[in-house]
């Protein structure tokens, strides 16, 4: 019902503007007139808000012209063109006032709806990242694992089951990180936050990542905001998918979360290079994902920095800094 009174504002205008130029012209007592153009005020303020552009200009054109024309006829033969042109352009101005407020209600409902359709899409492209970011760690660690059970099945069962073992875990981690992002594309905005990780399930990310090793301060993660804990996360889980990539025969993988001088420190550093590049050189070489340039926009959002360069024993190291609670980085 709204919408057929909304698409019938301009064929209204568009009638009562052309039965008050009769009106006009054939001589209408004042006191009608002025009811008259009392309604189409505020019917030229709905069709400027809810009209469609082409047959809203049409009737909105009838409707300020019958306005602005309503005393002239009166002043013939009293009044001079100039004071007639006068009054019709003094009539005028509440005529073009209500289709300017009409415009700008329609603007303003026009740019809500832009920016409900940019945070959707934003909401979109980041939950696809996430789902990125998440799911590749695991499926990198499952085609590892069975690239390593292939050769150590006939030698040694038992590491091959060890490895089956990994994957299954691997496997289950990429289910419940899919799990997480369909759910949070069910709920609503504010239900989001709570599904996305952060730096309490470090444990479990590297537990299943062969070689490495974690060193965590709880009372560190604790100083961080939910932003930077979220974005520490994502920074371990993109370097130790670009470790089982690029440096695959790292013997030790070492995550460290601790208080630095300059904030809250995350670092991710890998022992030994690997295919003649180190360790984790090709975080700024991936086609997909964040990468090393998506990832320091994420880290400088939540804050803080991210630097990635070669460590003293040859390796690779990716240390990302955060602002306690509290505090800003320098």
């Amino acid at each position: 019902m709204t919408v057929n009174l909304r698409t019938a504002y301009a064929p209204l205008l568009a009638l009562a503007g052309v039965g008050c130029l009769l009106a006009v012209f054939l001589g209408a007592p004042p006191a009608w007139l002025l009811i008259w153009v009392g309604l189409l005020l505020p019917l030229l303020a709905l069709v400027a808000r809810w009209s469609p552009v082409r047959s809203g200009a049409v009737a909105a054109s009838l409707g300020v012209t019958a306005v602005a024309v309503w005393p002239v006829p009166l002043m013939w033969g009293t009044a001079s063109w100039l004071e007639a042109c006068g009054a019709a352009a003094f009539w005028a101005v509440p005529a073009l006032g209500a289709l300017a407020a009409g415009g700008y209600l329609r603007r303003q409902a026009s740019r809500m709806r832009q920016a409900v359709r940019d945070g959707r899409r934003d909401q979109q492209l980041e939950l696809a990242r996430d789902l990125h970011d998440f799911v590749a760690h695991d499926v990198s660690a499952i085609v590892v694992q069975a690239q390593a059970a292939r050769f150590v099945a006939d030698q040694d069962p038992e590491q091959a089951v060890r490895a089956l073992e990994r994957i299954e875990a691997a496997g289950l981690g990429a289910l419940a990180s899919m799990d997480r992002t369909v759910h949070a594309l069910r709920e609503a905005a504010g239900a989001r936050s709570t599904s996305v990780p952060g730096t309490s399930e470090l444990p479990a990310l590297v537990g299943r990542f062969e070689g490495g090793v974690l060193e965590a301060d709880p009372a560190a993660a604790r100083e961080l905001s939910r932003e930077a804990d979220t974005t520490a996360y994502r920074v371990a889980v993109e370097a130790l998918t670009n470790v089982r990539r690029h440096a695959p025969g790292a013997s030790v993988v070492r995550v460290r979360l601790h208080r630095a001088a300059e904030g809250i420190e995350l670092s991710v550093a890998n022992s030994a290079p690997a295919r003649g590049a180190g360790g984790l050189r090709g975080l700024g070489l991936r086609r997909s994902g964040t990468g090393l340039a998506g990832l320091r926009g994420r880290v400088e959002a939540a804050g803080g920095t991210l630097r990635a360069g070669a460590s003293a024993d040859g390796g690779w190291r990716v240390c990302a800094v955060f602002p306690a609670q509290g505090h800003t980085l320098g």
